[in-house]
């Protein structure tokens, strides 16, 4: 039975596929190469079907050549790049990277050793519908801050008083202040008194006095539309704060719905541990890594499909790194968005960006320093179904005690 199974091995990347099948005797039955595209991953599973493949090895466990294979039908298993160059040894000393040999390392590997790997698994529906909610509420706030930005220029040219009144222009106070003064000659019936009713009736809790803001108004300069476009320009302001205002009613209840999911998953509390991380982090987290350990099988595969980790391209005495741009952008928003605030609360986080400023890094390439070194600490909580729990934490210990 063995002797007649094949196995396959794919080494991927966002250009193209080298794609090995291998028997069961680990000779090399079929080698290609194929596009990134539609029409060559369908060739693949079709060569796959061929040869009567059914298990792949692949070193990442995301993007959309497991996800096509996983619909396929066929099981993937996640051979992390940094076991491929143990791996290479075992067929030469050279240890030069070549995409062809490294699908047959990889198809070899899962001949040999097919005990020793995880089996990727879907997400369970619980990841998946959080992961919808969360990509959801994304959308919903690049349409609000559209909106936002739209209602920002009509009151720039119509009513350049009311930009500035109050901190945001699309919290509660503001949309209700251009709701009920959409123009400047509904607003230049405010006096200080009747600001300061208004104020009140309207839960205002600012810093900022009645006599304050009647002055920013007063002292702004004056539109340029009179008349019947003035008239036009009341119609837009009042359309797009019912707007703004819908759009902020629908991104609480996303919200709400993202706390439940989130505090309903059993991974939930892994990432709810995490400093800074808050509601919104930790699910967006959550969704964006899932709940198959086997996706990841290491700390560097995280950071990889993450792209907070360097691309690397070795052969002999060729060595190139630069940024990483084919990786999940959703968890490198997600990582690094929360990583960069971590040093708030956290006196390792904050070493470790705070040297990697002093080395000469702008702030995106330190913040995404900080966000790797992350993912070894977060992989592990998340591998070992274990919250985050700062007395463990060696690097933050240590610093503690020299800051005491």
């Amino acid at each position: 039975m063995e002797a007649t199974r094949a196995f396959a091995g794919i080494d991927w990347s966002w250009q193209h596929h080298a794609v090995c099948i291998v028997n069961g005797a680990g000779d090399r039955v079929e080698e290609v190469t194929v596009t990134h595209s539609k029409a060559g991953l369908v060739k693949v599973a079709t060569l796959l079907r061929d040869h009567g493949v059914d298990r792949v090895g692949i070193e990442r466990g995301d993007g959309p050549v497991v996800e096509h294979l996983i619909r396929s039908g066929f099981e993937v298993v996640v051979i992390s790049s940094r076991q491929v160059r143990s791996l290479r040894a075992r067929y030469g000393a050279a240890g030069n990277k070549d995409d062809r040999f490294d699908a047959f390392v990889l198809a070899d590997a899962l001949r040999t050793d097919a005990g020793r790997w995880a089996l990727v698994r879907p997400d369970s529906p619980q990841t998946i519908a959080l992961r919808m909610l969360i990509r959801a509420r994304h959308d919903l706030v690049d349409h609000r801050i559209a909106v936002n930005n739209q209602l920002l220029a009509v009151l720039q040219h119509n009513f350049p008083g009311a930009v500035g009144l109050f901190s945001q222009l699309d919290i509660p106070i503001s949309l209700a202040f251009l709701r009920r003064f959409p123009s400047e000659a509904k607003a230049a019936w405010l006096s200080p008194v009747r600001m300061a009713h208004w104020l009140r009736a309207n839960g205002y809790c600012g810093r900022q006095t009645p006599d304050e803001l009647v002055a920013h108004l007063r002292q702004a300069v004056v539109g340029h539309v009179h008349g019947p476009a003035a008239e036009a320009g009341e119609v837009i302001v009042t359309a797009l704060v019912d707007l703004l205002t819908t759009l902020r009613a629908q991104q609480d209840n996303l919200e709400a719905r993202i706390k439940e999911a989130l505090l309903a998953h059993p991974d939930g509390p892994i990432f709810q541990s995490l400093p800074r991380a808050g509601t919104v982090r930790a699910a967006t987290l959550l969704a964006e890594i899932g709940d198959c350990r086997a996706r990841f099988p290491d700390a560097q595969a995280l950071a990889a499909a993450a792209g907070v980790a360097p691309s690397t391209r070795q052969s002999g005495k060729f060595l190139n790194v630069a940024y990483r741009r084919g990786c999940n952008k959703q968890l490198r928003a997600a990582l690094v968005d929360w990583a960069q605030d971590t040093p708030r609360a956290n006196t390792w986080a904050a070493d470790t960006y705070r040297r990697a400023r002093d080395r000469g890094c702008r702030h995106p390439h330190a913040a995404r320093i900080l966000a790797q070194g992350w993912t070894r600490i977060l992989w592990r909580c998340w591998h070992d179904h274990m919250p985050y729990n700062p007395d463990l934490h060696g690097r933050l210990n240590n610093l503690t005690k020299e800051a005491a």
